[in-house]
């Protein structure tokens, strides 16, 4: 396997602005594309959880900017691309729990779809723009159940508001392409990736989040649908997948500029229950069960994604199978419940073993 540092050596030096950097996957990607050589320039809220890994980790640090403000705020966004003077633009920003679009559904649509709109209206403005990669979700699409992979071309849709505002920004990017950013020759892309896992991530209803939560305080953590199967991956093989689609935009791959999933391979595709069995090998302090809540709200009980597109016309594969990913998970949380301020020293260690 070649070195992934040579195969997105294009970035090193190119300005980059990233919406959502505050979140669990945007300080990963920040932390990342530094280490690629990459000007970072920085726009989300103020991260939230407690603990939070953009405080411990200080990635406003290795930012060339940060602009703290709602991806709604359309005149701040504007104004910080237009100083950031982008080359490529990477949209993660967004209300990423479903059981939180149940909650708050307004907040969710409003940030998820005219965020997306925002973001672009402001790209249309700013000059020497190359690329701008919207990142959705494999939940975007019309989930019928299937036990094989839904693939780019597959109907979009959505039952809870988080998925189904997911497949309108799919739906937002395509009309900004097609309308206006073809003609412009600015090369837009989506990108659909499935449940990630890595250290750091203290969201609210995230499964490893929870099991990091109940090891941290020797609680049992409680599972509601121990048999609901997703596509599983560490958030370096994800954001990987988002910066060589990137890195093919800011190269002119006109091929590059639609939809694509960034998925693991099949055998990671297992269940809530497999995936936590395995993770508890590598994290002693773990200890799960299954509760059952009534009125639940609804969730999918398969999900698979195929990423053949990404395979072959991005030459894009996972690189940490599922147990390796489950290991360097483990591995973050525990060491840094023992010293925290090793945050950012692992993300850099576990970064530089996965670009070699």
């Amino acid at each position: 396997m070649t070195s992934l540092r040579s195969t997105l050596g294009n970035l090193a030096g190119r300005r980059v602005f990233l919406t959502g950097h505050s979140g669990f996957k945007g300080s990963w990607m920040v932390a990342l594309l530094r280490q690629l050589g990459a000007e970072v320039h920085g726009y989300a809220l103020r991260a939230s959880s407690l603990p939070n890994l953009a405080v411990l980790a200080d990635i406003g640090g290795m930012l060339a900017s940060e602009t703290i403000a709602d991806i709604r705020d359309a005149a701040a966004l504007h104004t910080a691309m237009a100083q950031a003077r982008p080359n490529l633009v990477i949209h993660m920003a967004a209300q990423a729990l479903v059981r939180q679009s149940y909650a708050d559904p307004i907040e969710t649509w409003s940030t998820n779809v005219m965020g997306t709109v925002n973001l672009l209206e402001a790209a249309r403005s700013v000059p020497g723009i190359a690329g701008i990669v919207v990142v959705t979700t494999d939940k975007c699409y019309d989930n019928r159940g299937w036990e094989w992979g839904y693939r780019e071309t597959d109907a979009l849709g959505g039952h809870d508001p988080y998925s189904a505002s997911k497949a309108a920004t799919e739906l937002v990017a395509q009309s900004y392409r097609k309308s206006f950013f073809d003609g412009a020759g600015v090369l837009v892309a989506t990108a659909r990736a499935g449940n990630v896992i890595g250290g750091g991530d203290w969201s609210e209803d995230r499964l490893v989040a929870d099991a990091a939560r109940a090891a941290a305080s020797q609680n049992i953590l409680t599972v509601r649908n121990p048999a609901a199967t997703r596509p599983w991956q560490h958030v370096l093989d994800c954001l990987s997948g988002y910066l060589t689609l990137g890195n093919a935009l800011l190269a002119g791959d006109r091929h590059a500029a639609t939809a694509f999933n960034f998925g693991p391979d099949t055998a990671d595709n297992v269940s809530v229950g497999e995936l936590l069995t395995r993770l508890a090998q590598h994290w002693p302090e773990l200890q799960w069960q299954v509760e059952g809540q009534a009125n639940a709200p609804h969730e999918a009980a398969f999900l698979y994604l195929d990423s053949s597109r990404a395979r072959r016309d991005l030459h894009w594969q996972s690189r940490w199978t599922l147990d390796k990913a489950l290991q360097q998970t483990a591995g973050w949380y525990r060491a840094v419940a023992q010293d925290s301020s090793a945050a950012a020293s692992l993300m850099a260690t576990q970064i530089d073993e996965y670009l070699q």
